[in-house]
């Protein structure tokens, strides 16, 4: 769609510095726009690349200047940004059906205006929301529940009992309510710990592509409204993950964790079992949190195993300064062999 840079600073609720009647009609980084794109800088140090760009409007902090374009002033220019592709490209709806090669049970709730792709399989007594999209290859176990608006993308699994809340996306591959991995040894092997719990999935949350989450082991795995989950993230039984927390892929949080509210969970971390991770906590990348820590709310931390950011980047440090400090030993002990 086509929008005028007044529209858009309206919706975004930017200023417009410039030409308000500039068409804008779609989005690009600066280096590809065409004329009429809208691209932003959240930085003067990127002003270069802007001022080059061929595109017309740009989405810029606040007391940036770019002569002979028209700029839409706003405090987060990149988040205006998402906004503005929400506008400018809303998703395409599915068209509402059944296809004819899909598998649905008899027993199966299926809303008039929800899509269900071909060869899905949608199993006994399960509830499929309004405008929801269920891709080609999807599988429904009995018992699920998915809200309104969400979208499945071709090769979901969705074990029984399952429950999405309403605007959920599961990319493809995604697998949702399989067994924990829960075992007890006895008589010379392992038995399999009853995992007849469910997963819970809040409002507005994303999943990313192969992504697992096990199904409680007696109680419910839930994921708090707002969470997004990258690609290739485990979740085990029984955790319990905030609302609009961040996971990054190839994580893996362990069984019986608690995350909170707002958490950054950075690329592979592993969070061991039966840990305690409070809000508004910062993970970095490859941090190892070992079984039954406690991770106080707004902490930063990284390493392994983890502790404070900032005293993980100090030890860092010395250690990339190891040759540089046994050269210096070396030649100490040189020039005093007594000491040796």
């Amino acid at each position: 769609m086509k929008t005028t840079a007044r529209e858009l600073a309206d919706y975004m609720g930017a200023q417009v510095i410039g030409n308000p009647a500039a068409v804008i009609a779609g989005l690009a980084s600066p280096e590809s726009a065409a004329a009429e794109d809208l691209i932003y800088i959240d930085s003067p140090r990127f002003a270069k690349r802007a001022v080059a760009s061929a595109a017309q409007c740009v989405l810029a902090i606040p007391g940036l200047e770019f002569p002979g374009k028209t700029v839409l002033a706003a405090a987060q220019p990149k988040f205006c940004f998402a906004k503005a592709a929400a506008w400018l490209f809303p998703p395409v709806p599915a068209h509402p059906g059944i296809h004819p090669s899909a598998v649905v049970a008899l027993s199966a709730n299926i809303s008039v205006s929800a899509a269900v792709g071909p060869c899905a399989v949608i199993d006994d007594d399960v509830e499929i929301g309004e405008g929801t999209q269920v891709g080609a290859l999807c599988s429904i176990g009995r018992g699920s529940r998915l809200g309104r608006n969400c979208r499945l993308y071709p090769r979901v699994t969705l074990y029984p009992g399952t429950k999405l809340g309403d605007g959920v996306i599961v990319h493809a591959g995604a697998v949702i309510g399989s067994d924990g991995f829960g075992y007890v040894f006895g008589e010379g092997r392992h038995w399999k710990f009853p995992q007849i719990g469910t997963v819970e999935i809040g409002d507005d949350v994303e999943i990313g592509a192969n992504t697992t989450i096990d199904r409680g082991s007696l109680g419910a795995t839930l994921v708090g409204a707002g969470t997004k989950i990258d690609n290739l993230v485990q979740i085990g039984h029984n955790v319990q993950l905030g609302a609009n927390t961040i996971v990054a892929g190839l994580s893996g949080i362990s069984g019986s964790c608690t995350i909170g509210s707002g958490t950054v969970i950075a690329a592979q971390v592993g969070i061991g079992d039966h840990c305690t991770v409070g809000n508004n906590v910062t993970m970095g990348g490859r941090t190892g949190v070992l079984p039954g820590k406690i991770v106080r709310d707004g902490a930063m931390i990284s390493g392994f195993p983890s502790r404070p950011m900032e005293r993980f980047k100090e030890q860092q440090g010395w250690v990339s300064r190891l040759p540089e400090l046994a050269a210096r030993v070396k030649k100490l002990e040189r020039e005093n062999p007594a000491r040796k």
